[in-house]
Parts: C-alpha cells; sequence; structure tokens
C-alpha cells in the first residue's frame, strides 16, 4: 500500500530536528560517559544491609544497638544485629572484616591501632562507668565493714571482672597493678554480667564490675537493690592522670530517684568514652546516617553529661570520619529534611560531580552550532561536485552537450527534493541559479 507522502513542512521540521540531533550527539555521548564515571567513581547508591557489632544481651549496647536500626530502618537501611561479648569482641569483629560498624571503649585497642583493615571513629558517643557493686554490711554475709573506696580493701575477695571479650579484665588488670595486688591475693571469675549479677545477689561472690552506660537494665536493678552498694572511687582524679582514655565522673546525689534520695550520696566513678566505630571501607553514606543517628540518639541530656554534649569529635585515638566530621560541625543535610535518604545522598554526592561535568562540556559545546551548520550546507554543497564534473566534461569534450543537459535534468530534480532551514535556503537557491547558468551553456553549445 502506498503511503501518504508527508507535507514539505512536516518533512524539513523533522529533519532539522533530526540535524539537531545528530549534531548535539558527541556532547550528549560525551556527558553520558562524564555521568558513568563520575557514578562509577563516587558510587553514591550505599549497601542497603550494614552489619552492627552490638554487646551481651542486657546491655546498654544493646539497648542502642536496636535505637540504631530503628532509626536506619526509616531511611531504608537493614541493619543486621551482631551480638557479642562486648568491646574487644567488636573491634576484633571490626578488625576481621565481620562487622561494618560497631562499639568500642576508649583503650581497647591499647598501644595496637594499625590494624588489617583500618578504623574510622564516628564520634564519641557516650561515657561508661567503672560499676563495682558489692555486698554491703547490711547483708548477714557483709563484705567489708564500712564503705568500700579503694580497690585493696577488696584483697582475697570474689570479684567477677566480666566475659575477656568485654574489655573490662584488661581494664581492670591495670587498676589491680596500680593498687599493687597480685593476682594471687584476688579470687577473679569471669562471667557475663546477667550471670555474674545472679551469683553477687546470691552471695557466690563479693563483687562483680563492668562498664555499661546508666541506660542498662543491669545497673538500674542493682543501684537500687538493697544490700547492694556501689564502690565510691575517691582516687577517681588519680586513675585518670595515670589512664588518658578515663575520665572522672560523678553520680549525683538522687540521680537514680530523687524520693529515695539514691545514690544517698555523690559517687566518684571512673568512666571510660564508647564510641562508634567503623571500617574504612564501609560506604561513605552509611558513615553518615551513622553519625545523624548517633546525634538524635545520644544529644540528650543524662547522668554525666549535659545535652548536646554527645556525640563530640573524641580524643583522637580513631581518626574521625569527614562524614562525622561534617554531621558534627553541620547538623543534618538540609536535603534529607525534604527527601528520602537515597535520593537526598544521590543529589549530594553527584552535585559537585555536575558542576564538574558542566564545566567540562562548555567548551565542546561550541562544535555543536559549526557541525550542525555543515550537516546541513552538505546536503547543497554535495550537488557542486556533480555541476562542475559536468562542465569539466564539456569543456574536455569527453561527452555531448545532449547527454549532459540529461544529467543536469537529472541533477536538478535531486536538488529540487532538497530541503534545509529557512536560514539556508539563501544556499539552496544560489545553487539552483549556478544550475541555470550551466544549463544555459549547454544549450548554447
Amino acid at each position: 500500500m502506498h503511503r501518504p507522502k508527508l507535507p514539505r513542512s512536516v518533512r524539513a521540521a523533522l529533519l532539522g530536528a533530526w540535524d539537531l540531533i545528530t549534531s548535539a550527539s558527541p556532547l550528549v555521548i560525551a556527558a553520558a560517559g562524564l555521568l558513568w564515571l563520575a557514578y562509577w567513581w563516587l558510587d553514591p547508591m550505599p549497601p542497603k544491609t550494614i552489619t552492627l557489632a552490638t554487646g551481651p544481651a542486657q546491655s546498654a549496647y544493646s539497648d542502642f544497638a536496636e535505637r540504631y536500626a530503628k532509626a536506619l530502618r526509616a531511611s531504608g537501611i537493614e541493619v543486621v544485629l551482631l551480638p557479642t561479648d562486648g568491646s574487644s569482641s567488636n573491634l576484633e569483629l571490626l578488625r576481621t572484616g565481620q562487622a561494618d560498624a560497631g562499639f568500642v571503649q576508649g583503650g581497647t585497642a591499647g598501644s595496637n591501632t594499625e590494624d588489617t583493615e583500618p578504623l574510622l571513629s564516628l564520634g564519641d558517643l557516650f561515657v561508661e562507668p567503672i560499676w563495682l557493686f558489692y555486698r554491703s554490711n547490711q547483708n548477714p554475709s557483709a563484705l567489708v565493714a564500712g564503705h568500700v573506696e579503694a580497690l585493696g580493701q577488696l584483697r582475697h575477695k570474689r570479684i567477677n571482672v566480666g566475659a575477656s571479650g568485654s574489655g573490662v579484665p584488661t581494664l581492670m588488670d591495670s587498676l589491680f597493678e596500680m593498687n599493687h595486688m597480685a593476682p594471687a591475693s584476688i579470687k577473679l571469675s569471669r562471667l557475663d554480667p546477667t550471670p555474674a549479677t545472679v551469683q553477687l545477689l546470691n552471695g557466690k561472690i563479693d563483687a562483680l564490675v563492668f562498664a555499661s552506660a546508666p541506660e542498662a537494665p543491669l545497673v538500674q536493678m542493682l543501684l537500687q537493690t538493697p544490700g547492694i552498694r556501689l564502690m565510691n572511687f575517691r582516687q577517681n582524679e588519680a586513675y585518670a592522670r595515670r589512664l588518658p582514655f578515663l575520665s572522672p565522673v560523678t553520680l549525683p546525689n538522687g540521680i537514680v530517684d530523687l524520693a529515695r534520695k539514691l545514690p544517698p550520696e555523690d559517687v566518684q566513678l571512673i568512666a571510660t568514652t564508647t564510641s562508634m566505630l567503623a571500617r574504612e571501607n564501609l560506604h561513605p553514606a552509611l558513615r553518615q546516617i551513622l553519625a545523624q543517628a548517633a546525634v538524635q540518639i545520644h544529644g540528650q541530656a543524662g547522668w554525666f553529661n549535659r545535652a548536646r554534649e554527645y556525640p563530640n569529635a573524641g580524643n583522637g585515638e580513631f581518626p574521625l570520619a569527614p562524614e562525622a566530621d561534617r554531621v558534627l560541625r553541620s547538623g543534618i543535610p538540609s536535603l534529607q529534611r525534604y527527601l528520602p535518604f537515597t535520593l537526598a545522598n544521590l543529589v549530594e554526592r553527584m552535585w559537585l560531580a555536575m558542576g564538574i561535568i558542566i564545566a567540562v562540556l562548555l567548551p565542546l559545546g561550541k562544535i555543536a552550532p559549526p557541525l550542525y551548520a555543515f550537516r546541513v550546507r552538505s546536503r547543497v554543497f554535495r550537488w557542486y561536485g556533480e555541476l562542475r564534473h559536468i562542465e569539466e566534461r564539456l569543456e574536455a569534450g569527453t561527452s555531448t552537450p545532449a547527454e549532459l543537459l540529461e544529467e543536469l535534468n537529472q541533477l536538478e530534480s535531486h536538488v529540487e527534493k532538497v530541503i534545509v532551514p529557512l536560514s539556508y535556503t539563501d544556499e539552496l537557491y544560489t545553487l539552483r541559479h549556478h544550475i541555470g547558468l550551466v544549463r544555459k551553456r549547454l544549450t548554447t553549445t
């Protein structure tokens, strides 16, 4: 079936659009290539899953980890919680790449911070006091007469210092050594906090030690249990001077229960600072969203800090991640207040690359107009070669005027079908004029 022929004006419009597309194709190809290269280099889309090393059940780490999981789930990131024995275990999992991020107490790494897997800090999150609970003299099986205010009073007593993965046993070894307490003079056990608490309440051990934020359920329970006392570290300033990763803190009178005046007096404690560490190869967007969650979760006032005191840049035990530094300085980026996290992150990470690409493409854009002009004018100029060939054969006498006139008529019929934009019609009419001149020469020969 014969297709209806499009009007000349429509064909001219379509041909003009094709010329524009073809002329701009080098620019489009270059832009697409640069965008792909920028996307590959920046890798703006983070994985949808992250593994977080937490801590023992019923610990502050476990509680905080649940809050992180909830915060990241709202942004479309699934958090796989990995229960552990504590800080030392978390650090080992990070170093071996089995966890992407985790809670680590200050001083856990010791002097060895050169890991096979480089680690970055997302900021100090909260302080973890060293809680040393003991059975008081109100209990029938009294530990000592009066209050325990020095570790030396615990000689020959049964003390639980926590599981080896918690980091507390290593710290307590240092504290015992400072107090000239030989290992043989102490009956140590290494139970997890929950079974150790049961043994303390049942009188099977005399004291237990663990490091935890005050939000931990075991801390809350032991602080309010009759017959259980919290050791007052009178020499907390001296401990902090000897061990730089420790800080002296005070548990204020009545902070646990104002009505019952618990504790009945200020209690001096020593505390480590817990940080969120992340592997250096963890996607920057995930480090950023973890730092943002830290601000929301740990920015409130607590027993040992004022509002917005945490998280902070920390003491430099591990280098601070650039994403955490930006969050601590500037807060949540503006785009994330109006756009979903994934889209906002894509824009934030690509906008600078887009600026660079535009700067590169602007000079390249100058070749499009000349290329467009060449394509349009070539539809006219190509026939000048045919026209000159006819003239050359006329002058050489290799073809008769009649034969050349027939070729000229065919050439003219082709030229009549040439479509050019209005701004180039003068060149088309010039070609037709020159065809007329050659025709006149052929008919007069």
